[in-house]
């Protein structure tokens, strides 16, 4: 890689390394593996980097990438053997209005299959259409629709009814 290049990809990981840890969190639900996530995704998109550099969507290709590797990080008989358990919350979290619903959402989100969690995470976090998000699964229109209602219905089940769904961030 040229010396342009790899300052070009420096550049674009310092702008952009919160958002994708961000997004890893969301997925993993655990900092450390977030971490772990983003690296493996900082990786790849280094050894294809002339290929990102030419893309019209950087992010989206980053995005879809750090899913990808997520994706198959759950499908390996690493994720099931090895557990990982944050001690402590992160000192980049950051504070939610209400720590106890913030806490429930988690914990239902972590319950969802890792790929209808990622269909939550692009579609509601990262506000991605069903067709950004199917090309990010690289799946059909009809696949992100079902895994989000299949989601959406056991986030719903999951989640206590003494609140409006407006206020615990799920739509109805």
């Amino acid at each position: 890689m040229t010396d342009q290049a790899d300052q070009a990809y420096r550049e674009y990981v310092t702008d952009r390394q919160p958002m994708l840890r961000r997004l890893a969190y969301l997925l993993c639900q655990n900092w450390h593996s977030a971490d772990d996530l983003v690296q493996n995704t900082l990786v790849k998109l280094y050894l294809r980097w002339e290929r990102v550099a030419a893309a019209t969507d950087r992010d989206a290709y980053a995005r879809t990438v750090l899913v990808r590797v997520f994706l198959s990080e759950r499908r390996s008989g690493w994720a099931r053997r090895v557990v990982l358990v944050d001690a402590g919350q992160d000192a980049t979290g950051v504070s939610d209005p209400d720590p106890a619903a913030a806490v429930a959402v988690r914990t239902a989100l972590a319950a969802l299959p890792p790929r209808q969690r990622a269909v939550i995470v692009l579609r509601f976090y990262s506000d991605l259409s069903v067709d950004q998000t199917a090309e990010a699964l690289n799946c059909s229109a009809g696949t992100v629709k079902s895994q989000t209602s299949r989601a959406l219905a056991a986030l719903r089940r999951a989640l206590p009814d003494d609140e409006p769904a407006a206020h615990r961030g799920v739509p109805r």
